[in-house]
């Protein structure tokens, strides 16, 4: 009799082995998120600053892929969003909105115009959105035992990733308001110790992965250089004006050293340095390599040729309209990119190509902290 038993037994035992080994990894998956918590300016703002200031981006804004407009200043989505898509997670809805938000994979705090400082028009800057989410993780551990907010736990606080996505308003801002290079420059410690010391309060409060982004070619967008260019010898070798790039490649060198410096510092965080510079520069560089015309051109606009831009008559305007086809622009409204152009970040970043360390932004976040 004992040895009839003895196969269904051996069996069994198997069965269960095979069940421990399939099905525990599939539970624990389904309950394991990535969760993302994005702080920045226009370049990442899904809305905030409509919602804030309770104003309305009319058509032909957020054509593409929503159909409806959104507050993004882009004819779909961010690069923000593709990363969300990507990840798997829902698109981040933003802190400032007040009407069906969801909270369940993070918090975008960007809003447009946002900068390091605080300015009267724009009061959220990149100090104030981590303390917008001090509170944020204030109320979710309140709320949480009732079963409301977000219901994001510690754990996930902890493994989030906290990306970053700001200066490019601050260097604008200096070049406006300063008559030299050197005068420029000369600001941009100023603003690194305010990345500094955001990132920083964001680590004293829990975040150990940050994903920091650096600035984009700003000689390179059809607003400055309808707005700013004096003559033609100003321009570097695509037609972009190379005092607006030097500056951000000033402020991207210093933004490095900055980098390994926390690094050094906080040694039990990761600090990922993307350089968005590079990822946009080459829209611009060789634009046919990703189906893009005219790159130097806003989509929407007025004015046609070389830049349609147009101050005050800018896109929403009722003198503004949009190109045929947006998915062969880069830049949207002559400041923002195009969804497609969007498209084309999002991959690159995804890639780590242009990460320092090289890690990928998908498994940076399914990375648990200890």
């Amino acid at each position: 009799m004992e040895k009839q038993y003895a196969r269904p037994v051996v069996l069994s035992a198997f069965r269960l082995h095979i069940f421990l080994l399939v099905i525990i990894p599939v539970l624990s998956f389904a309950h394991a998120k990535c969760v993302l918590f994005n702080f920045g300016d226009s370049n990442s703002d899904p809305g905030a600053f409509m919602a804030a200031l309770g104003l309305y981006l009319g058509p032909p804004a957020g054509q593409q892929f929503f159909h409806k407009t959104t507050g993004r200043f882009c004819n779909g989505r961010l690069y923000i969003d593709f990363i969300c898509q990507s990840l798997k997670i829902d698109l981040l809805s933003p802190y400032l909105e007040s009407s069906g938000v969801d909270f369940t994979h993070g918090v975008n705090f960007a809003v447009a115009g946002a900068s390091t400082e605080v300015y009267l028009y724009i009061p959220f800057s990149l100090s104030t959105q981590a303390g917008q989410f001090g509170h944020f993780q204030n109320r979710t551990r309140e709320l949480r035992p009732q079963g409301k907010g977000s219901m994001i736990s510690e754990m996930e606080f902890r493994n989030a990733v906290y990306s970053i996505d700001i200066g490019q308003n601050d260097i604008n801002l200096a070049l406006i308001a300063n008559s030299s290079y050197e005068q420029v420059v000369n600001k941009l410690p100023v603003i690194l110790e305010r990345i500094e010391n955001a990132t920083k309060v964001l680590y004293k409060l829990g975040g150990r992965k940050f994903w920091i982004y650096n600035t984009g070619p700003l000689g390179c967008l059809p607003q400055t250089l309808a707005l700013r260019k004096k003559n033609d010898s100003e321009f570097d070798e695509l037609g972009c004006l190379a005092l607006y790039n030097d500056a951000a490649k000033a402020f991207n060198a210093g933004f490095s050293n900055l980098c390994d410096k926390m690094r050094s510092e906080i040694k039990d965080a990761t600090i990922v340095h993307t350089d968005m510079y590079a990822i946009k520069y080459d829209l611009f560089a060789n634009p046919e390599k990703y189906g893009f015309e005219k790159p130097l051109m806003a989509c929407c606009g007025t004015g046609g040729p070389p830049y349609n831009y147009v101050d005050k008559k800018t896109c929403g305007e009722p003198t503004a309209s949009a190109c045929p086809d947006p998915s062969q622009s880069v830049s949207w409204d002559g400041v923002h990119y195009t969804e497609a152009a969007n498209a084309v970040i999002a991959s690159k970043i995804l890639s780590a190509e242009y990460s320092k360390p090289h890690i990928k932004l998908k498994t940076f976040c399914n990375h648990k902290m200890h």
